[in-house]
C-alpha cells in the first residue's frame, strides 16, 4: 500500500513538474524503485547499481514529461501512471489501478516474451491435388495451406500471413503442379513455443507434414544456400515402347531399352545449355547454362500389376520444366521418334521443339547444404542441416503417402498414356531460323513420318 502511494505521489509530482524541485521528483523515484527490493538481500555494491537503476527510471520518466523549462507540455505526452494520477485528482476512482509490469497482456513480463527465430523448417507432401508450391491468387497451393498452418498455431502474426516477405519466407525449390516433395525446406522468422511441430500439423491436411524445425543464422536463405537438389521420375515403363509396337500396359522394358536409356539420359551430365529444356530463356542467356553432377536410371520394378521405373538425377539447380523435358527427350529417343544425337543438337541450336513429360512422377527428393554445414554445422551455436535422424520417418512418409498416390493416378488418369498420344507429333527439329530454306522439305519428309507414326500408334487399355 506505501508502495502504490509513492508510485502515484511520483505521478503527481511529475504531472506538476513546474512547482516541484527536479532533485525532490529524482528522490521520490528512487524510493518507489527501491521499495521493491529487500535491502537485507543486497549487497553495498548491488545498492549502489540499484540506485542507478532508479536514476535511469527518473531520466526515462523526465524525458516524457520534458524540462521544467517547457510550460507548454501537451497532455498527450503524459505517461499512463500521470495519466492515472490525473483521473482520480479529478474524481475517477478507476484511475487507482495502475498497471504493474507482467500483470496483463499489454505489459507481459520479458520472461513470458517470445521472439521471433530465424529457423530452416523440413516438410513433406503430395503434391496431388495442388497447383504447386509457390502461393497463388484464387488457386490452392502448399504454400497456402502451409502458411494458414503456421498462423491458426499461432507461430506467426496474421500481416505476416498476409505478406510473407515480413517474416522472409523463402523455399528451397520452386514445384509445379502435381509435383511431390519428400523433402523441401521453407526458411522463415516464427515463434518457438512447446510442441510447435505438433501445433502445425494439427492444422495440415494428412498429405502434408512438418517433421523439423532447426535454428539457423539471420543471413540464412534455403534457396541461395542449398549448393544442390536431387530429383526422382517414377513413370511406368510402356513409356518406351518402340513406336512401331502397340503401346499396352502389360509392356516390359528390354534390356537393350533400358540400355539406350540409360546412355541417352548420361549424356546429361556436365555443364550445358538447357534454353531448349526451359521457357523463355535464349541461347545467349548465361543463366541456362546449368551443372549436372549425376543422373541414373534404376531397376525396373512391379507395383499394382504394372511396371515402373525411377530416373534420379542431383544438379547444382534446375529451370522451369527442365527435369520434365529431359525425361521428355530420353523417351522420344527410346522410341525411336528422335535422334540420339538430339541431345547434344539440343544444348547447340537456338530453338528446338521438345516436350516435357507429366508431373505427376516428378519428386523432389532430397536438399543439400554442404557448405552450409561445413561452416556452421560445427561451431557449437547451429545444427547441421541433414537430417539423417529421421530419414526413417521421410522414408515412411514417401511410403505412405508420395508413391502410393503417384502409382494410383497414373492407374486412374492414365497421364503417361495420354501424354503418349500426342509426342509423335512434336519434329524433335532445330527451328526455322537454324534451317532456313531446307526447312520445308525437312517439314514435308517429317511429315510423313508423323502420318506413318499415327496409324501405327494404337493405344489400348487394360
Amino acid at each position: 500500500m506505501h508502495q502504490e502511494w509513492l508510485l502515484k505521489s511520483c505521478g503527481a509530482f511529475s504531472y506538476f513538474f513546474e512547482t516541484i524541485p527536479r532533485k525532490l521528483l529524482r528522490f521520490q523515484l528512487q524510493r518507489a524503485y527501491l521499495s521493491t527490493v529487500d535491502p537485507s538481500k543486497l549487497t553495498v555494491m548491488e545498492k549502489s547499481d540499484e540506485k542507478q537503476k532508479a536514476s535511469t527510471l527518473e531520466s526515462r520518466e523526465w524525458s516524457k514529461t520534458g524540462s521544467p523549462s517547457n510550460e507548454s507540455t501537451d497532455i498527450k505526452n503524459l505517461s499512463d501512471t500521470q495519466h492515472a494520477v490525473k483521473r482520480t485528482l479529478e474524481g475517477d476512482e478507476r484511475a487507482c489501478k495502475v498497471p504493474k509490469l507482467g500483470t496483463d497482456e499489454h505489459h507481459p513480463s520479458p520472461s513470458n516474451i517470445l521472439r521471433k527465430r530465424k529457423v530452416a523448417l523440413l516438410l513433406a507432401y503430395s503434391g496431388s491435388g495442388y497447383m504447386g508450391m509457390q502461393i497463388q491468387k484464387d488457386v490452392t497451393t502448399i504454400e497456402t495451406d502451409l502458411v494458414s498452418a503456421l498462423y491458426k498455431a499461432g507461430v506467426i502474426p496474421e500481416e505476416h500471413a498476409e505478406e510473407m516477405q515480413k517474416m522472409k519466407f523463402q523455399r528451397a525449390a520452386r514445384t509445379d503442379k502435381g509435383v511431390s516433395a519428400a523433402m523441401q525446406l521453407c526458411s522463415l522468422k516464427m515463434l518457438l513455443p512447446e510442441n510447435c511441430i505438433e501445433k502445425i500439423n494439427e492444422r495440415l491436411p494428412a498429405q502434408i507434414k512438418v517433421f523439423s524445425i532447426k535454428r539457423v543464422t539471420q543471413g540464412f536463405n534455403s534457396k541461395n544456400n542449398c549448393d544442390n537438389r536431387t530429383y526422382s521420375y517414377l513413370m511406368p515403363t510402356y513409356a518406351f515402347t518402340p513406336v512401331e509396337q502397340n503401346v499396352t500396359e502389360d509392356f516390359k522394358i528390354s534390356d537393350d531399352s533400358l540400355k539406350l536409356a540409360r546412355e541417352v539420359l548420361s549424356m546429361f551430365k556436365g555443364t550445358h545449355n538447357f534454353h531448349n529444356f526451359t521457357a523463355g530463356k535464349k541461347a545467349t542467356d548465361p543463366s541456362a547454362k546449368r551443372y549436372i553432377i549425376d543422373i541414373q536410371c534404376g531397376e525396373p520394378f512391379v507395383q499394382e500389376g504394372l511396371e515402373f521405373i525411377t530416373v534420379t538425377v542431383r544438379g547444382q539447380s534446375f529451370m522451369l520444366h527442365q527435369i520434365r523435358k529431359m525425361i521428355g527427350l530420353t523417351i522420344a529417343v527410346v522410341r525411336g521418334l528422335a535422334a540420339k544425337e538430339s541431345v547434344q543438337q539440343a544444348f547447340e541450336h537456338p530453338k528446338m521443339d521438345i516436350p516435357k513429360a507429366p508431373g505427376l512422377g516428378l519428386l523432389l527428393e532430397k536438399l543439400h547444404y554442404d557448405a552450409y554445414n561445413k561452416r556452421y554445422g560445427k561451431d557449437g551455436l547451429h545444427e547441421t542441416l541433414d537430417w539423417e535422424d529421421i530419414r526413417m520417418d521421410l522414408d515412411k512418409f514417401k511410403a505412405e503417402q508420395i508413391y502410393p498416390t503417384i502409382i494410383q493416378t497414373e492407374l486412374k488418369e492414365k497421364s503417361m498414356l495420354q501424354w503418349l498420344q500426342t509426342l509423335h507429333l512434336h519434329t524433335f527439329m532445330q527451328s526455322e531460323e537454324e534451317y532456313g530454306v531446307e526447312t520445308p522439305k525437312l517439314r514435308d519428309v517429317w511429315t510423313k513420318v508423323k502420318e506413318f507414326s499415327k496409324e501405327k500408334q494404337k493405344f489400348h487399355k487394360v
